[in-house]
């Protein structure tokens, strides 16, 4: 069943949104070579409970941090912890926080130092798939006309699109109806209405779509081993059409 939220609802998903968006910028004034993913995971959590909010992710069936922070061939899910970074990774970064009970949800994938080309273009690719994405959230379409959007762009540029995991509704809970796919025929699923609030987040492959998890049961891999990117907005439907919430 897909919860529609009324305006006061969606205000304060603005505010838990603003406050994923200033942690995300955090990241991005702090991600170098030779900083470790568990001091960024330090900075966020104790950025976001100074905002009066909670790590939506702490906790989270067992996910003991409050990002995940994902280098390279990492799709998903990695966590903080020891692992340095240095010149010429990519880092994803999904962040979310908890504010006066309503979940914000967001994701970038960063460069550390110079990255190459084809890193480059991944990077571009993956946030642009979620700005052709985005516009399709609008009263009417139907749920795949956004997963369309993606894919299209997506597969325009030699890039693949993750079929495992998929966006999703968000709310009071951080994975509420509907899935959201970035793949799939327009036209289909259920017809978009005003007060659905969305978390679109493409995950775009170099290579192979195919994934696979560690022994860490959360961790997720591309399975031959080349890079991936994801980007992620909690993204509202309303009478003026789609409003970016995890936006500074």
């Amino acid at each position: 069943m897909i919860e529609l939220k009324n305006p006061s609802q969606i205000a304060v998903m603005r505010k838990a949104g603003k406050i994923v968006a200033d942690t995300l910028q955090l990241m991005r004034e702090n991600v170098r070579p030779g900083i470790t993913t568990g001091e960024l995971d330090r900075i966020a959590e104790e950025y976001i409970r100074k905002c009066g909010a909670v790590p939506a992710f702490k906790g989270y069936n067992g996910f003991p941090s409050s990002l995940c922070t994902s280098v390279n061939e990492q799709v998903v899910h990695g966590f903080p912890g020891l692992r340095t970074l240095k010149s010429g990774d990519i880092i994803s970064i999904d962040c979310g926080a908890v504010f006066d009970g309503y979940v914000g949800d967001a994701a970038i994938t960063l460069p550390v130092g110079e990255i190459s080309e084809e890193l480059q273009l991944l990077l571009r690719v993956t946030e642009e798939s979620l700005m052709m994405g985005i516009p399709q959230a609008i009263k009417g379409n139907r749920l795949q006309d956004i997963s369309h959007a993606v894919q299209t762009h997506v597969e325009a540029h030699g890039l693949s699109v993750v079929r495992d995991y998929v966006g999703h509704g968000i709310g009071r809970a951080m994975h509420e109806d509907p899935q959201i796919p970035n793949y799939g025929k327009p036209g289909r699923g259920p017809r978009l209405e005003i007060g659905m609030v969305l978390a679109i987040e493409p995950m775009v492959n170099l290579g192979t779509y195919e994934v696979k998890v560690l022994s860490d049961h959360w961790t997720v891999v591309t399975k031959d081993g080349k890079a991936s990117a994801h980007f992620e907005h909690t993204v509202a439907i309303t009478e003026n059409g789609p409003e970016i919430l995890t936006r500074s």
